[in-house]
């Protein structure tokens, strides 16, 4: 299945990292997507302000508009991914933990939802976030609480328990990114974090983790996008160094790198690895020479869906990442070993 929407157009950006300008409130101005790539989270996601060639009929935009909340829980015992996903005329979840010991997943679940009843990805991606999924047998439930404090919940009956709080106080800035797709009058908006700490517990395949000394990363995002739609990810985050990277229909935007606490924009970036084999080793590169990686894998979580009018194809390999970031061409480079992350191929028609 090939993704007929082109990438977003490349954004210049000066060789020293910039100071970023704060997010805005919303994420039309003037009718347009507010473009730009931004420090922090604006307050509310609401397209309904666009006009001219981004105005759509409210039915194209109950079946374009496309909502997630991702949530990656790194520790050196184990690795976390769920989601909660409204995709307008469905919605789903997925919840893994894998187990980084015995490199094998201890859980992996997924479930549709009821349109309109079963899920909720919230407009606010920060302060006064909620993104929920219920449904029979499962709950998760991200929200914000006061302050600085996130509360993450998920009860599956098929065996996984987590209770989570999530603080980012100490964290370096989110990463906004705000912009148009392609020709076809789309739009983006997403909200990524850095490393935030954690403390709680997780409970699956018989076994808890105890969370505390690890790292959470949420990844909010929320746009009107094509019927067809690909992308490839990479994630990894730690107290001192994280990124954000995607080649596909929005990555020159949010290509980010936190380093030391500062939020540093990266160029277009190119993953090599083979997609029969995504097991075998990825090499991972921007062309601004910022970042260098590569990334072995330990495991994976995938799922292909063809629903008739809709279908997917997703993989998450989680694993470590080691290679070499720099804040600037001319700065020195800084060396990571074994940085636990994921990378994703993903392919929807929806």
């Amino acid at each position: 299945m090939s993704a007929t929407q082109s990438p977003a157009k490349p954004i210049a950006q000066s060789a020293a990292a910039p100071t970023l300008p704060h997010a805005p409130h919303g994420v039309v101005h003037h009718g347009q997507p507010a473009t730009g790539r931004y420090a922090g989270s604006p307050s509310q996601v609401d397209w309904s302000g666009l006009r001219g060639a981004f105005q759509r009929s409210a039915l194209w935009t109950r079946f374009h508009h496309k909502r997630w909340h991702y949530v990656g829980i790194a520790t050196e015992q184990c690795f976390v991914g769920l989601a909660m996903v409204d995709l307008g005329w469905t919605n789903t979840m997925f919840a893994y933990v894998f187990d980084r010991q015995q490199k094998k997943l201890l859980i992996d679940c997924a479930q549709d939802g009821l349109p309109g009843l079963t899920a909720q990805v919230g407009d606010r991606p920060a302060h006064g976030a909620s993104s929920w999924f219920r449904h029979i047998g499962s709950s998760l439930r991200f929200e914000h609480v006061r302050g600085h404090h996130y509360r993450l919940r998920v009860d599956i009956r098929k065996g996984l328990q987590i209770e989570a709080e999530i603080d980012s106080a100490q964290a370096a800035p989110f990463l906004c990114a705000i912009g148009p797709i392609g020709d076809g009058g789309c739009a983006h908006s997403t909200v990524k974090s850095s490393a935030l700490s954690i403390t709680g517990s997780v409970r699956a395949g018989g076994k808890t983790f105890d969370l505390a000394g690890g790292v959470a990363s949420f990844d909010y995002s929320n746009g009107l996008l094509a019927r067809d739609t690909q992308w490839r990810w990479a994630s990894a985050h730690s107290p001192t160094v994280g990124f954000n990277l995607q080649q596909g229909y929005f990555g020159n935007y949010e290509n980010a790198l936190w380093l030391d606490g500062q939020l540093i924009l990266l160029g277009s970036v190119r993953f090599d690895f083979d997609p029969q084999a995504p097991l075998q080793p990825w090499d991972i590169h921007t062309d601004d020479g910022l970042l260098s990686l590569r990334f072995q894998p330990e495991g994976a979580r995938q799922q292909s869906k063809n629903l008739l009018v809709a279908a997917s194809y997703y993989i998450q390999p989680i694993g470590t990442f080691s290679g070499t970031v720099k804040a600037s061409p001319h700065a020195h480079a800084r060396r990571i070993e074994a940085l636990v992350g994921v990378t994703e191929d993903h392919r929807s028609r929806w």
